[in-house]
C-alpha cells in the first residue's frame, strides 16, 4: 500500500492514477494524522517552495514525516516535492524538511539555455534498487531550480542540461526525483514500481 500526501501542491490524480495502472494500492492523505507507519509515501510538489513549506509545517505534515523517515519508512519526494527534502532553497527563505542536507539553487541563465528545463531527458543512475533495470530511461521534467547535496553519497541519478545537475537523491530509505515519474509513461511506471517494492 502506499499513501500520497494531499496538501494541495502536486499532481495528485496523475500519480493515483500511475499507482492504480501498475496495480499498486494506495490512499490519499489529506490529515496527518491519517499517515500510516511503515507505507510507503510519496511527497508530490508543484509550484513555490516557500508556499509548500507553509503548508506543510502548518498542516503538521512536517513533523510527521520527520518521525515517519526516522523509523525508516520509506518516502519518495517528486519533483519540488524532493526540494522539500533539503534544508532550503534560493526560491525563499524558508527552511526544508532537512531530510538529506543541501539546497536548492536556480539554473544558471544564458542565452541557449531555457529556464524553466522542461521537456524529456535522460537521468545517469548509480546501481539501486530504485533505478533497477532503468539503465535505459527518459523521464519527464518541469524545473528551474536544482538540487545540490551537501555530500557525494546523496546522490542517486545526475542529468545534463547545459550543465550537469543532480536529479535524483537519496539517503537511507529517503528518495528524491526532480523529475515526474507520473509523466514518463513506462520509464516512470518502473520508477514507482521499484519505490513501492522497497521496504
Amino acid at each position: 500500500m502506499v499513501q500520497v500526501i494531499n496538501y494541495g501542491m502536486g499532481n495528485i490524480g496523475s500519480i493515483l492514477n500511475m499507482l492504480k495502472k501498475i496495480g499498486e494500492g494506495c490512499i490519499l492523505i489529506d490529515n496527518p494524522n491519517e499517515l500510516r507507519d511503515g507505507y510507503n509515501t510519496i511527497l508530490p510538489g508543484v509550484g513555490a517552495f516557500d508556499n509548500a513549506m507553509h503548508r506543510l509545517n502548518e498542516s503538521g505534515f512536517s513533523n510527521k514525516l520527520r518521525i515517519m523517515c526516522q523509523a525508516n519508512t520509506p518516502l519518495l519526494g517528486i519533483c519540488l516535492g524532493m526540494q522539500l527534502l533539503g534544508n532550503g532553497s534560493e526560491e525563499g527563505s524558508m527552511e526544508g524538511l532537512k531530510l538529506i542536507p543541501g539546497i536548492s539553487k536556480r539554473f544558471k541563465s544564458s542565452e541557449n539555455l531555457k529556464i524553466p528545463h522542461m521537456g524529456w531527458n535522460h537521468v545517469n543512475v548509480s546501481d539501486d534498487g530504485l533505478y533497477a533495470g532503468l539503465e535505459e530511461n527518459k523521464f519527464y521534467f518541469v524545473h528551474s531550480f536544482h538540487f545540490v547535496p551537501d555530500q557525494v553519497s546523496s546522490v542517486l541519478g545526475v542529468t545534463s542540461y547545459g550543465e550537469d545537475f543532480v536529479s535524483s537523491i537519496k539517503k537511507e530509505n529517503v528518495f528524491g526525483a526532480q523529475f515526474h515519474p507520473e509523466k514518463s509513461h513506462k520509464y516512470g511506471m518502473k520508477l514507482l514500481k521499484n519505490f513501492c517494492a522497497i521496504k
